[in-house]
């Protein structure tokens, strides 16, 4: 009896490894928690200015509901991003159809057809990232979209380690989840999303256009061919996808293939004023940074975005004090935190080996480098072009964690960025700025050496971006050149000249440009140039005209129309009502007026 038994059992081992696979298979509930589980622990804590470094805070603790809309197409906006935020800071709430973030797929009330695809656009830094992180743990924790079984975030930073690879589907879920290994993902045992993060960072080939026609999951080709056959939905067609991506990139996928387009609008004006009460116990100190934002209109729409609300407290948190010397402009805000991050750096161990000056200058390198390139990832090859070894930037990030990054992602490959956009560009300047005085070098002419034609330059170069992406790095680059900020940058590293004795001719120069631009939104950021230089004239005087009423007997020039747009647009009023009256008289005509204040008109409700 007993050597029966044993026989039957050595039977039963035997018959198990022969099928251990489809066993496997069976008991995909356990598979599937452990995807969820795995899930939730990854996504569960919010790293805040840094990506490895710093104490993890709970993102259900600090979670902040972003303002998100449905938009009626994935139109390109090709303005700068800091633009399109300042435009955005004057749409008015009622124009737009708000979206729930876990509500994106689905149908709103009058929609009836499915939404397999959803674009999610948003500029750098306005909580797209976050907002699938939320998304994802409210799904592992249970709360939301529970009747999505399988989610696999597929960010394209991390993806763009793997363009030379060839693979299939199911292979290339393997790498990034190995849990998936005996899950067999059909086209309708699970209901699955995808979340490929971050379109604008991709570098497949993502040809749409191609003969290449995949179906089998099981089947081998290229990791862009995969993903386009994926989003076309010849691979796995009642998968959902979500893709998002800064609004430049946006068009990528052909529109045919998006069923929904939402835009992550950042912080509404309640919000703005929600994060730094939750960010500072103190409710005092909460309120004079408040006040002290909104003393600053342009500081103050800049606070839409997440990462500056946090960047803003960082540096006002310790500038505070009777002593202090508070921020007023955006150039201002980005050397203060700059130098408040050097500080942090000065009090690690390994400081000595690393100067400042170095430091700066080689990371600077690198974000004007790839700032014109039009990168915010970066990999081994690009920081070896600047003359980074792998090494000395892992020493970078280790020292200033909130301004530079080297991430590790679930493909175990190294991806460097700075912490956003913004300071990407700061750094630029800054680079282009210390070439410039401290060693003679025009990075954009080699054959000219003067402050004035570098500023000069560096106007024309941005003038002629189609997508204004020097227009944010140009503010910073005139704001560098201020007398009271050389004296600033000492702090840092010294300077072998003032730049501050040629800003009259930049001033001019920029007038001239205002002058002769014919597109208006080109002259709206040469105003904020101006602003940054120290020069309002222009603006103080159509301020007059406009307290006065008499601007509809005033013959204004080109410029002062310019002004008049710029004015509008960062007021602090509200754009209801547009009236032609109030600008039409003798000297303006209708047509005249209508060509010049357009970009004001497109941000009022209504229009008389």
């Amino acid at each position: 009896m007993v050597h029966t038994t044993f026989t039957l059992c050595v039977s039963h081992i035997s018959l198990l490894s022969c099928n251990v696979d489809y066993l496997l298979t069976q008991f995909h509930p356990f598979k599937l928690n452990m995807i969820r589980s795995n899930l939730r622990k990854r996504f569960e804590c919010l790293y805040e200015g840094s990506a490895k470094q710093g104490n993890p805070t709970l993102l259900n603790e600090v979670y902040t509901e972003l303002y998100i809309t449905e938009s009626e197409s994935g139109e390109i906006n090709y303005e700068h991003e800091v633009r399109q935020i300042e435009r955005h800071s004057r749409r008015a709430a009622t124009e737009d159809t708000p979206i729930k973030c876990s509500d994106i797929f689905r149908a709103l009330p009058g929609q009836d057809k499915p939404i397999r695809t959803v674009l999610t656009k948003g500029v750098a830094g306005i909580g797209k990232t976050v907002s699938v992180q939320k998304f994802i743990l409210d799904w592992a924790e249970g709360k939301e979209n529970q009747d999505v079984q399988l989610i696999f975030p597929l960010p394209f930073r991390e993806l763009n380690l793997m363009k030379d690879k060839t693979l299939s589907l199911s292979d290339l879920l393997q790498v990034f989840f190995p849990e998936t290994k005996h899950l067999k993902i059909s086209r309708d045992k699970y209901k699955v999303l995808f979340i490929f993060d971050g379109l604008d960072e991709c570098r497949l080939s993502l040809d749409f256009q191609s003969d290449v026609r995949l179906c089998d999951v099981s089947e081998s080709a290229s990791v862009d061919v995969l993903l386009t056959n994926l989003i076309v939905g010849n691979l796995l067609p009642s998968a959902l996808i979500w893709i998002t991506s800064r609004p430049a990139a946006a068009d990528l996928v052909p529109s045919e293939c998006v069923h929904r387009v939402t835009e992550v609008r950042g912080f509404n004006e309640p919000q703005k004023e929600e994060y730094f009460r939750k960010r500072f116990s103190d409710q005092r100190l909460a309120n004079t940074i408040i006040s002290h934002l909104k003393s600053s209109r342009s500081l103050f729409i800049m606070c839409h975005l997440p990462v500056f609300c946090w960047i803003s407290a960082a540096v006002l948190e310790k500038m505070l004090s009777p002593s202090g010397e508070i921020p007023k402009t955006l150039t201002q805000m980005y050397t203060h935190f700059l130098i408040l991050q050097t500080n942090i750096k000065h009090e690690k161990d390994y400081e000595k080996n690393v100067t400042d000056e170095d430091m700066i200058l080689k990371l600077g390198k690198l974000a004007f480098q790839q700032l014109v390139k039009g990168n915010v990832i970066f990999y081994e090859e690009d920081l070896r072009e600047c003359g980074i070894d792998v090494t000395e930037a892992s020493v970078y990030s280790g020292l200033c964690t909130q301004i530079f990054r080297e991430e590790f992602g679930l493909y175990q490959g190294k991806v460097f960025c700075f912490v956003h956009l913004s300071v990407q560009e700061h750094l630029a300047a800054l680079y282009v700025h210390l070439s410039c005085t401290n060693h003679n070098r025009n990075v954009f002419d080699p054959m000219t050496k003067k402050t004035y034609e570098l500023h000069q330059r560096a106007v024309d170069e941005a003038l002629q971006s189609k997508n204004g992406h020097l227009d944010l790095f140009l503010r910073f680059l005139l704001g560098l050149s201020v007398e009271s900020h050389q004296v600033l940058l000492q702090g840092l590293m010294k300077q072998t000249r003032s730049s501050s004795d040629s800003n009259e001719e930049t001033v001019e120069y920029i007038k001239k440009k205002i002058r002769t631009t014919c597109s208006p939104e080109k002259s709206i950021n040469l105003f904020h140039c101006l602003n940054e230089l120290g020069d309002h004239s222009l603006v103080e005087e159509i301020q007059q005209y406009l307290r006065s009423g008499r601007i509809t007997e005033a013959k204004l020039s080109s410029s002062q129309w310019s002004a008049v747009a710029f004015v509008l647009l960062t007021s602090e009023k509200k754009l209801e009502e547009f009236k032609l009256n109030e600008f039409v008289g003798a000297e303006n005509k209708a047509d005249h007026v209508l060509q010049k204040l357009l970009p004001v008109i497109k941000e009022y409700r209504t229009a008389e």
